[in-house]
């Protein structure tokens, strides 16, 4: 086979179609604009910490689980050592002065959360299957053809997270809890579906763990892959336009004004920078403006911590905390009730860490904070930037303390990043944390298909199916499935 596929972007999405199709026989061609390849799977080192800059943590990779499965088929199990997070708290909820554990597996889940609410118990357990139903009557969550790829109760769809859980949930507090991991896909109350909800869940509660070394492995591993398979994968490479003639897409030109040929064109960076690329009648206004008019989720403030040596044991939980008792609504703030929660997570530098070499703090952060400083280089921001970074930093570093004592004493540097950082990488709207928001109450309006007007012009990345490693490997294959057919590639994985 001679087709040509030409990739934008070396996000996971990008680089697992690179992957997909150059196993089948497709001549792979992938150009990525940032010097450092991989998108969100990117890490970087200051201090000779590691640190994490999107993916950092994930689930179901036990052997037979849905993430370990993809793996396998993407050559990735060789290269990724794994640190298991701690089964009965994973996930630790801080909030209302109390602290919840998520266990994984639902007997531990349900009676771990039962301890504290006995009068839940059932509840909990109707909470938990129906979460188990939503995942399992996803066909390419669950690796079972069928022509539809989208089986969902409608009910799951159009009502969000936080009313599904009200009407399985009695307890108001238990509530707030079992929705603790929000940050995970930045959910608005009223707004966010519960599919999303349950997909998370359900996909961290079969198993959670860090990568040792962090999430750059996969990306590498990626990119050897296609390379050996023939492949072409090239850094520092911003595309400048897509070419399009009467009927379809014909090619690329890089911003050195070298042009590339090509019979197929994979987008897997945002809708919009996609959208900018394109100078053709074959997309119409109509699709411009409602690609224009998607809502987004909320953008972060990160801290990233390097410790003393042996100075801060290591953390084998994800702390999600909580000023008051509401999960709900941390985006919302002003700049005195700022932070209203965080998200504090160690990195794995080892298969058993003692202590921790780095670790992240990451709190809700508006655009319209940095706004003034849009247009302006990374290190080249002024002093004014700097500065609006140190304060937020050091109150982030005080809710800390608070909730942690001690954990400033082992402090020995620290690096910030703010929405503006995650818009230069990622090119996500805004700095959009997660992409496009999943928005219930006008659950068509916001699909974003992989198929784009332009015939052989296609779209993958969170932004098509799902975010995170399970939601943008779903929706890598189901893009490539339009050139080679979904079932292939699923008995290719069984096989």
């Amino acid at each position: 086979m001679d087709k040509h596929v030409i990739i934008i972007g070396s996000g996971l999405g990008g680089l697992t179609c690179g992957y997909i199709l150059a196993k089948n026989g497709y001549r792979v061609s992938l150009f990525e604009k940032n010097a450092r390849l991989g998108g969100c799977l990117q890490t970087f080192t200051r201090g000779g910490a590691k640190f994490e800059t999107g993916m950092h943590y994930i689930g179901g990779m036990d052997p037979g689980q849905n993430l370990h499965r993809f793996f396998r088929y993407l050559s990735l199990l060789p290269d990724v050592e794994l640190c298991a997070l701690d089964r009965m708290a994973y996930d630790v909820i801080s909030i209302a002065g109390k602290r919840f554990a998520f266990a994984n597996g639902q007997e531990n889940f349900v009676e771990t959360l039962a301890q504290h609410f006995p009068g839940e118990r059932n509840n909990l357990q109707n909470y938990y299957r129906t979460i188990e139903q939503v995942a399992l009557h996803s066909p390419l969550y669950t690796l079972q053809y069928s022509p539809s790829l989208n089986l969902l109760n409608p009910d799951y769809i159009k009502k969000s997270a936080d009313a599904l859980i009200a009407s399985t949930i009695g307890h108001p507090l238990l509530r707030q809890v079992v929705a603790g991991n929000v940050p995970l896909y930045a959910g608005v109350e009223g707004r966010t579906s519960f599919y999303i909800h349950a997909f998370i869940n359900h996909f961290y509660n079969q198993s959670a763990c860090r990568i040792v070394g962090g999430s750059a492995v996969i990306a590498q591993s990626l990119v050897r892959s296609i390379r050996a398979m023939g492949g072409s994968v090239h850094a520092a490479s911003p595309v400048a336009a897509i070419h399009c003639d009467r009927e379809k897409a014909t090619g690329i030109s890089l911003e050195n004004k070298e042009k590339i040929a090509g019979d197929y064109i994979i987008s897997g960076i945002h809708p919009l920078r996609t959208i900018e690329l394109l100078e053709t009648p074959l997309i119409r206004k109509a699709y411009r403006d409602r690609i224009l008019k998607l809502k987004h989720t909320a953008s972060n403030f990160t801290v990233y911590i390097r410790f003393k040596k042996a100075a801060v044991r290591y953390l084998n939980s994800n702390f999600y905390h909580y000023n008051g008792d509401r999960v709900y609504g941390c985006e919302n703030y002003t700049q005195q009730d700022w932070p209203k929660g965080f998200l504090y997570m160690h990195h794995c530098s080892s298969p058993a860490p003692e202590y921790a070499e780095s670790a992240v703090i990451l709190s809700y952060m508006n655009f319209e904070e940095v706004a003034r400083w849009q247009g302006t280089r990374t290190g080249n921001r002024g002093a004014d930037y700097e500065e609006f970074k140190r304060r937020k930093a050091e109150r982030l570093l005080d809710a800390l303390e608070q909730q942690l004592p001690g954990t400033r004493s082992g402090i020995a540097q620290y690096y910030t990043s703010t929405p503006l950082t995650y818009l230069d990488y990622t090119g996500t709207e805004e700095g959009s944390m997660y992409g496009r928001l999943r928005d219930c109450s006008e659950p068509v309006q916001n699909v974003v298909s992989q198929r784009t007007k332009v015939p052989n012009l296609f779209l993958a990345g969170q932004n098509t199916n799902s975010h995170g490693a399970l939601g943008v490997i779903i929706g890598a294959i189901i893009t490539s499935g339009e050139l080679l057919g979904v079932r292939t590639i699923m008995q290719q994985i069984k096989e």
